[in-house]
């Protein structure tokens, strides 16, 4: 009997926090919502003087408006980090706060992101399908707090929630990894091309998150 009952806490546990190699897999947001996400358990929890986030997403161009795919608050902010799709803008990177936007045409294919920034120039990097767009500053000697809540499709408004439909992502998101430092040009095309190096803040590897609302796991769509 107590071994059952261990087995069945542990099973438990395990789908609570659902650590899973995802490397042939996507999160599936079928439709608009303000209680659909997965939140992502991050593997460090230090603060951060530099960060690189990659991904890929997949939307329909037929949405007519802004959407969040990343958001990573803390209980000081919000929108600690925020990669963020503005309509008629192009995507925005969020530190602390403050933004910057690297202007980008839509596109119907399943788009690669990486972007980095570190503390000590403010220099951010955004990386799209592998190449780069022009270097920017934001939040020069700023650290990123620690004890995030890490949300894929919605955009955080308070620690946690504040979600709103109309910033909801609808579409595919996957190979989302987080390193603690900047990945080079050359580590970032190896990513873009299929290869990684040791993620260790998120592992799409060996991903713990935990899905809320109509979310989906599916095979991606992308090589």
């Amino acid at each position: 009997m107590e071994k059952l009952l261990c087995f069945l806490v542990l099973t438990s546990f395990s789908h609570a926090f659902g650590q899973t190699d995802m490397s042939t897999k996507a999160f599936v947001f079928p439709k608009e919502s303000d209680n659909s996400y997965v939140s992502l358990k991050a593997q460090s929890t230090k603060p951060l003087k530099a960060f690189t986030v990659c991904l890929q997403v997949y939307t329909e161009l037929s949405l007519t408006r802004g959407y969040s795919i990343f958001s990573y608050a803390t209980k000081k902010h919000a929108n600690e980090i925020l990669i963020f799709w503005s309509k008629g803008r192009g995507y925005t990177l969020t530190v602390g706060g403050p933004e910057v936007l690297f202007e980008t045409p839509e596109v119907t294919a399943p788009v690669h992101i990486c972007t980095s920034w570190e503390s000590a120039s403010g220099i951010v990097e955004f990386w799209l399908d592998g190449k780069p767009r022009v270097r920017k500053s934001l939040q020069k000697g700023y650290t990123v707090g620690t004890e995030a809540s890490i949300i894929l499709g919605q955009d955080q408004d308070s620690f946690g929630g504040g979600f709103e439909t109309n910033q909801s992502l609808v579409g595919d998101i996957g190979s989302v990894n987080m390193w603690d430092f900047v990945l080079s040009p050359d580590q970032i095309n190896t990513v873009y091309a299929g290869g990684t190096f040791s993620p260790n803040v998120l592992d799409w590897r060996a991903l713990k998150y935990e899905v809320h609302g109509e979310v989906y796991t599916k095979p991606q769509l992308w090589p």
